[in-house]
């Protein structure tokens, strides 16, 4: 890469808040379209963000099944290693959102969480149905 130390290290930065949003949204999504589900919340319908949710699932359950790391992490690091850090070196964005995203286990554990994941996310798929919206319903 070609870039200034200081903007890797922000672009590192900004990848690893971009990469917790998503884990947000992947985790957090699941158990609001269980609820809203239940007490009849229509946005939780919304086809394109169930397509998303699921596809994001998927993606992460094959990677890790596959032995890869996230692109997301990977990009980072070397964003890091560009920046002159060596791997998580603690900026304040870094030492916070890091201790989200995160964790020391074995290889197993992490596929086995995301594929159980990915089976909620698919059992969520058919319990609460995603819907179609055409473009006359919303004028």
């Amino acid at each position: 890469m070609n870039i200034s130390p200081s903007l890797a290290a922000l672009l590192a930065d900004a990848l690893l808040a971009l990469h917790v949003g998503i884990v947000v949204f992947v985790v957090g999504l699941l158990p609001l379209v269980l609820i809203g589900g239940a007490l009849g919340w229509h946005w939780v319908r919304h086809f394109g963000l169930r397509l998303t949710h699921l596809a994001l699932m998927v993606f992460i359950a094959v990677q890790a099944w596959l032995g890869q790391l996230c692109p997301l992490t990977v990009w980072e690091q070397d964003l890091r290693r560009v920046a002159g850090q060596s791997a998580y070196r603690e900026s304040f964005i870094e030492h916070w959102l890091s201790r989200l995203l995160y964790w020391e286990a074995p290889w197993w554990v992490f596929v086995a969480a995301y594929t159980a994941f990915a089976v909620g996310v698919g059992v969520a798929w058919s319990s609460v149905r995603p819907r179609r919206t055409r473009l006359k319903e919303h004028i």
